[in-house]
This record gives structure tokens, C-alpha cells and sequence, in this order.
């Protein structure tokens, strides 16, 4: 890490560095990850609760007002409740998963089959040029 950074830039660093070795060593424990996660978003939301308790004005509907209208200012609303995917597939004019065919999920499954065997092939043939390179490498050194 350069010296020139200020405050704020060492802290940033510090907190992502410590995270990526947090994740890391979580990800091998997912049950525990979770736990650790569900508690931690729990204790977050009750902190916004109680906060909010400190403002007599917020009441139930302008709760909602200043929730909604935050949400909307920064493109949250439509995401966190509809989801992307069902937006997407909107636009692109896709079927929801229910209204599907059979005959249409099997295409999809054979397509998506088709793409894996794909890219095992294109792997294969990176892997072939790797050990080929390293060959070539290798009779360089001996000569």
C-alpha cells in the first residue's frame, strides 16, 4: 500500500483486506457463515429500529413516506422488491419459469448443455496450449 494514502484510504484498505480473510476462512463454514450473517442483519435492523424510535415524527406513515421516497431517490425500490430478474426478463420478453412448456425448460437444459460442453472443450484446448508452452520452455533450457 503506498505511504501517501490518507486516513480514510488506510482505513478503507484495512477493513477489505480483513474482510477477504474473513470470507475466506467463513466460506469453508457456511453454516456458521449464515448464522454469523443472519444474527449480524438482525442486530442491524433492530439498531435502525431503535434509532428511528428517537424521532417522535416517525411514525408509521411518515415512515413510509421518508422509506419509500429514499428508496426511489436511489433506484432501491423496484430492485429490493420486484428483483432484477423478473425485470429483465420483462424486457426481454421472457415466460416466468411457471408458464413455461416443458418442451420450452427441456430447450433451455439442452442449450445450457450445450454452452457447458463448450466451455470444458475451450478449457481443454487452454490447457493443451499450456503444457505445450511449458514444453517448448523446457527444451529452450535444456539446449
Amino acid at each position: 500500500m503506498p505511504k501517501n494514502k490518507n486516513l480514510f484510504e488506510k482505513t478503507f484498505w484495512f477493513f477489505d483486506k480483513l474482510e477477504d480473510k474473513v470470507r475466506g476462512r467463513l466460506s469453508r463454514h457456511p453454516v456458521l457463515y449464515t448464522a454469523i450473517g443472519g444474527v449480524a442483519i438482525v442486530l442491524f435492523w433492530k439498531g435502525v429500529w431503535e434509532t428511528a424510535e428517537l424521532f417522535p415524527f416517525l411514525f408509521g406513515p411518515v415512515s413510509i413516506i421518508v422509506s419509500v421516497a429514499t428508496l426511489l431517490i436511489t433506484g432501491l425500490f423496484v430492485s429490493f422488491f420486484i428483483g432484477d430478474r423478473i425485470i429483465l426478463s420483462g424486457i426481454k420478453g421472457e415466460k416466468k419459469l411457471v408458464e413455461k412448456t416443458e418442451k420450452e425448460i427441456e430447450e433451455e437444459e439442452g442449450e445450457i448443455e450445450e454452452l457447458d460442453a463448450d466451455i470444458h472443450r475451450i478449457e481443454k484446448e487452454i490447457h493443451a496450449l499450456g503444457r505445450k508452452s511449458r514444453a517448448k520452455k523446457i527444451k529452450k533450457k535444456a539446449k
